[in-house]
């Protein structure tokens, strides 16, 4: 009988060495062991482009890592453990005690509070400005600003930003331009392309798209984004688990098919709603009804199937009942995955109670129509 011992060496590994799995292999290990300590030296001299220690480098999330960066048009990117991890790191790699960042009122609450909250600890100040204005952009920016963090289309509202525009300006001043591009994915916009420094992405939304997985990346540079990994990714530890990048890479096999429905979807919930009495406003800048469509659309090719409403009600009560009487629709924070979701601000502190966040799901489209209709008949 064999020991254990005498089973797992070397040569029994020779069986992995695969020739072209039709799906990209997952390396679930914390780590990597090498022949000889010539070959550790080596690693550990050029830890970010060797595979050492799963907590820096991994070959699955690496795999991952190139197609996003490859998708979003940019030199490299660093997957994270979360969007917000994403976000954090590459602010905070950006700014030191003293500086300033210019930050958009349609961010993600998340990011906002990382620059007005978190950073005010370490003497960092932030202001809050509409976007959409560059005018006020320009006003904002004072001698110690670092970055402008940006989200176009922004959260809930989902108002348009001039990319260029604003990337030029930042660019006159020596501020560095971080973007959220969450809402359109590398798929339908790619801020790199318009002068954009970093952009970063919540992974959990369609480039996952199964509702299943936590992550995030940030895009750019070699420069910018080895930056970011050794200030912020190394030290503090953001690391994605292999198995939650492999996740990834599986939902981006199919974001070419699935995008293009939720938009399609999309756009018929909103011809719908733009029709209907007990809706006031329609947010959603791919649709020609739009205010935002002309800017959106220089910028887009497409959309998602994430959109908001404005009820011409106000009454709490009602809005939750109709809230309460969806059925397609599912009570819920987070969007990007196969079902349909709702959700009223009005559950929060301060939440506009007349605003509902509908994700557009991969349902059949009639479906969700005659449940939207039950539910404002409420109203």
């Amino acid at each position: 009988m064999h020991r254990i011992a005498d089973i797992v060496t070397d040569d029994t590994y020779e069986f992995l060495q695969v020739e072209r799995p039709v799906a990209a292999p997952l390396y679930q290990t914390s780590l990597f062991t090498f022949p000889t300590v010539q070959a550790l030296r080596q690693a550990l001299s050029d830890e970010l482009s060797t595979h050492l220690y799963s907590r820096g480098n991994n070959p699955t999330v690496e795999l991952v890592e190139q197609r996003i960066a490859a998708l979003e048009g940019g030199e490299r990117a660093k997957l994270f453990s979360a969007g917000v991890a994403a976000i954090a790191s590459s602010i905070l790699s950006c700014v030191g005690q003293g500086d300033h960042i210019v930050c958009s009122t349609d961010a993600y609450t998340w990011a906002k509070y990382i620059s007005n909250i978190y950073l005010k600890r370490f003497g960092v100040t932030t202001t809050f400005v509409d976007a959409t204005n560059i005018e006020e952009v320009e006003r904002a920016i004072q001698p110690n600003t670092k970055v402008l963090y940006l989200e176009s289309p922004g959260t809930l509202y989902l108002r348009v930003q001039d990319l260029p525009s604003l990337a030029k300006l930042a660019k006159s001043h020596g501020i560095t331009t971080i973007v959220d591009n969450t809402w359109a994915t590398p798929l339908y916009q790619n801020p790199l392309a318009m002068g954009i420094d970093l952009v970063v992405h919540s992974a959990s939304k369609y480039l996952g798209g199964h509702s299943d997985i936590i992550g995030g990346v940030v895009i750019g540079s070699n420069a910018l984004v080895e930056h970011i990994v050794r200030t912020e990714f190394l030290p503090i530890g953001h690391v994605p688990d292999p198995f939650q990048a492999w996740l990834i890479q599986r939902g981006m096999r199919t974001l070419h098919v699935r995008l293009p429905y939720h938009y399609q979807s999309a756009l018929k919930v909103c011809d719908y709603l733009y029709d209907h009495t007990a809706v006031q406003q329609v947010f959603y800048p791919m649709h020609p009804k739009s205010p935002d469509y002309q800017l959106a659309s220089s910028q887009m090719k497409g959309g998602c199937g994430l959109l908001s409403l404005k009820l011409k009600s106000t009454d709490r009560s009602s809005i939750e009942k109709a809230v309460n009487s969806l059925k397609a629709f599912r009570i819920g924070v987070s969007w990007g995955g196969y079902e349909s979701l709702v959700f009223p601000p009005l559950a929060t502190k301060d939440g506009d109670p007349s605003v509902l966040r509908l994700h557009i799901g991969l349902e059949d489209t009639q479906t969700l129509l005659e449940d939207l209709d039950q539910a404002l008949s409420h109203l």
